[in-house]
């Protein structure tokens, strides 16, 4: 067996980056929003992408392109319309022009509400959460997935449609809006199993020998009857006569105890990821027999990493798993949507460093490569490994990531360092004497609109068109009209809108030793939103202050507290790509104590307002719940050592947006922040009474403004969200504000949305 399977070895991807290497398909999808590009030229666009990305998998060797995980918005979204799981509410709009129709969903509109957005298992993409209730029909759409399969075909590719797998998809979803909370939508399966089917017969008439279903919700703890219904999902699919054959691909971690229910599963292939946490994932193949008579596909390459695989390690895991299935491929752990495009671009990276990284298209000649070496033998890569070899080697006695004074100082930390020097209720009643804040007193999280005119700045400083002098005025200006349209709505804790940050993370890496900023490593985070994650390469220190100057010039505006801002450290890794030469914890602190001396500034500097957002600290919790408490302790222990340096009666507030907090409030009371604001519009508020259930003491500011909508909330609307956040937080500890920061947002609606937040507040105050 081991011969063949080597002999048979092919390359291929489980995704690929969709945006294009200029973000050609935001700008597009952007342009169609504002009406400035027709239907005709948005698909033209995303087709040339979508040939692009195939050719160039081609020429570089991979055997077998993905086709189907292009989106315009979303995959999720994407697999709501294929099963006809369209929102009543939408569905007018979805019949009368099906893009249109897409995009409201995905966005809302200002009658209408988007669906539900949340995170992607522990990374920040971010997608659309299905809604279903027990009156939902499903009816295959199939339209787009044999679409995008004829493409492929015709342009000479073998192509593999990926879909959201029928147990994975049902496990995201959640209650429609008036279905019952208890509504547990895996309860539809049998329902679902036979569009699935359809969908299969379509995908196979179209020429698909394989398909691909995604099942990375059983990396997860999952319950005996959820492992059934997966067992029944697939003997049930299996069984079809009428079908492409089947490859079950699960990533993110190990599978445990649903690897033997898909060993057993009369499917033709499984593709497992044998990196990080899904290392074990080699030993339980090998305790369950392997895969007798089925297809692997090895995921050996990290998907989720920008550094340089060792492909040495890797050819030693393919070389076990010879012998424990029919036949074995290799590819990247998950989609490569979660990486830049290509690392050859960034031509400011040390090229020293430049040798550690691996985006998109170098993870591709990785897998190539290892392909080559598994059917034709190690020698046939013999200076692939050499030099491979070598580049770890630099990384390893690098003076770049190692700088023993910051380590020094992390071992020096001790308990009371991560501590505030008295609890919170003596800090709270010395809080209120020092701000002397009205009921349910109003705030926003932070950014306000990134104009054009700020774009251009920026641009303009880069490329020496203007001096830092001529930067700074255009930043002050901006900074005043923010702090006198604040002043003016009656908003009662200001903030000075950060137009001198291009990213809540970036903006703090590029002043941080250690970091390195990427000028084209763009990566989706949700629709449109694409971020440049800076990378983690060495050990961390601050050699300046990094926000005094501006908070102090906002807050010389006013005599209302301006809030100084920070991004957490569990953040400042999160939506970072991290150093996997140590431990996370190790490079937390480091971080934290970097930004520890951020905030001991901004108080020196008088602010008595201090914001350390952490939205990622439920993104970053382990899939298995056996690793959480290891997790959740130096995580929380980080933002308690970023903030444990003030006085009692500095304020501290966190931030979180779109996560399901439900699992994580214990470590919500574990950082001892003062006020924390979380994401709650969409959600209808169910953290508020999550809070209260669990008891949460602190104070709380439950979003009343869904940002990541283009449509302006009503002050009726706001006030309603509010009185339903009062049912659940007392109005002594309840705060009034937006879900998220506004920087994505426009001038006239967050105006508007802001005045309105104001008068909903009042209006609710007066009946206090």
């Amino acid at each position: 067996m081991t011969t063949s399977a080597a002999a048979g070895a092919r390359a291929t991807v489980h995704g690929y980056p969709r945006q294009g290497p200029n973000r050609e398909l935001k700008k597009a999808i952007e342009g169609y929003w504002k009406g400035r590009v027709g239907a005709d030229a948005l698909r033209e666009t995303a087709a040339g992408l979508r040939r692009a990305n195939w050719q160039q998998l081609a020429d570089s060797g991979i055997h077998e392109v993905p086709t189907g995980d292009f989106s315009y918005y979303d995959h999720v979204l994407d697999t709501s319309v294929m099963v006809g799981a369209v929102p009543d509410r939408h569905r007018a709009d979805v019949e009368a022009d099906a893009l249109d129709g897409y995009f409201a969903m995905a966005r809302g509109t200002q009658d209408l509400a988007p669906l539900e957005m949340t995170k992607w298992f522990d990374t920040n993409y971010h997608y659309l959460v299905p809604e279903l209730g027990p009156d939902t029909v499903f009816t295959a759409d199939s339209a787009k997935q044999v679409a995008e399969l004829g493409e492929a075909l015709a342009l000479g590719h073998t192509g593999r449609p990926v879909l959201v797998g029928p147990i994975t998809y049902l496990l995201l979803a959640k209650p429609a809006p008036g279905v019952s909370a208890g509504f547990e939508p895996l309860t539809l399966l049998d329902r679902l199993l036979p569009v699935y089917a359809e969908v299969l017969s379509d995908l196979r008439a179209a020429g698909a020998q394989w398909v691909q279903l995604d099942e990375p919700a059983l990396v997860q703890d999952r319950s005996p009857a959820e492992l059934n219904a997966a067992a029944r999902a697939y003997r049930d699919l299996g069984a079809l006569t009428d079908r492409p054959q089947l490859l079950v691909a699960s990533y993110f971690g190990r599978l445990g105890d649903a690897l033997p229910v898909l060993a057993k599963a009369p499917v033709e292939g499984l593709a497992l990821d044998f990196t990080g946490a899904g290392a074990a994932n080699l030993d339980d193949l090998a305790a369950a027999g392997g895969l007798r008579g089925k297809r692997l596909v090895a995921g050996v390459v990290d998907g989720r990493n920008v550094w340089i695989n060792d492909l040495g390690r890797s050819m030693a895991t393919l070389a076990t798993l010879l012998g424990l299935a029919d036949r074995v491929d290799v590819a990247p752990s998950c989609s490569l949507l979660h990486v830049p495009l290509d690392a050859t671009t960034e031509r400011d990276v040390d090229t020293q460093v430049a040798r550690w990284l691996a985006f998109a298209r170098q993870k591709t000649s990785e897998v190539v490569t290892l392909a080559r070496g598994l059917t034709e033998g190690a020698e046939s890569i013999a200076a692939q490994l050499a030099a491979n070899r070598a580049d770890l080697l630099s990384r390893v006695g690098s003076a770049l990531t190692h700088d023993p004074a910051v380590r020094a100082r992390s071992a020096a930390v001790t308990q009371a360092d991560a501590r505030r020097s008295l609890p919170y209720a003596e800090r709270a009643t010395a809080q209120r004497a020092r701000l002397g804040l009205p009921l349910l007193p109003t705030t926003t999280i932070g950014s306000f609109p990134q104009t054009a005119e700020l774009r251009t700045a920026r641009a303009d400083l880069r490329a020496g068109r203007i001096g830092a002098e001529g930067y700074d005025e255009r930043i002050e200006a901006e900074i005043r009209e923010v702090i006198s349209f604040q002043e003016k709505a009656g908003i009662d804790v200001l903030v000075h809108g950060e137009p001198e940050r291009n990213d809540m993370v970036q903006y703090f890496a590029e002043q941080l030793t250690g970091y390195l900023a990427t000028q084209h490593g763009w990566v989706q985070s949700y629709g449109t939103r694409y971020v440049r994650p800076p990378i983690l390469a060495g050990d961390i220190s601050r050699p300046e202050p990094m926000t005094v100057r501006w908070t102090s010039y906002a807050q010389s505006l006013t005599d209302r507290p301006v809030k100084g801002m920070l991004t957490g450290p569990v953040t400042m890794l999160a939506w970072s790509f991290v150093r996997d030469d140590q431990p996370l914890a190790e490079t937390a602190r480091q971080v934290a104590l970097a930004l520890r001396e951020e905030v001991n500034d901004l108080e020196a500097a008088g602010g008595s307002v201090i914001q350390v957002d952490e939205p990622a600290l439920r993104e970053t919790l382990p899939l298995r719940s056996a690793d959480h408490e290891a997790y959740l302790y130096w995580a929380t222990e980080a933002f308690r050592l970023t903030t444990g340096g003030v006085r009692p009666d500095t304020q501290i507030h966190t931030h979180m947006c779109y996560a399901e907090f439900g699992d994580i409030l214990q470590a919500i009371d574990d950082l001892d922040a003062d006020v924390i604001s979380l994401e709650a519009a969409r959600s209808h508020m169910q953290v508020a009474d999550e809070l209260a259930t669990a008891g949460y003491p602190r104070e709380v500011g439950p979003g009343v403004y869904d940002i990541h909508s283009p449509r302006v909330p009503s002050a009726d609307e706001a006030a309603t969200l509010l009185r339903k956040g009062l049912e659940a937080i007392p109005a002594e500890r309840l705060w009034v504000n937006p879900d998220c920061g506004l920087k994505t947002r426009g001038w006239p609606e967050v105006r508007t949305s802001l005045e309105n937040l104001v008068a909903a507040a009042r209006e609710v105050r007066s009946g206090i």
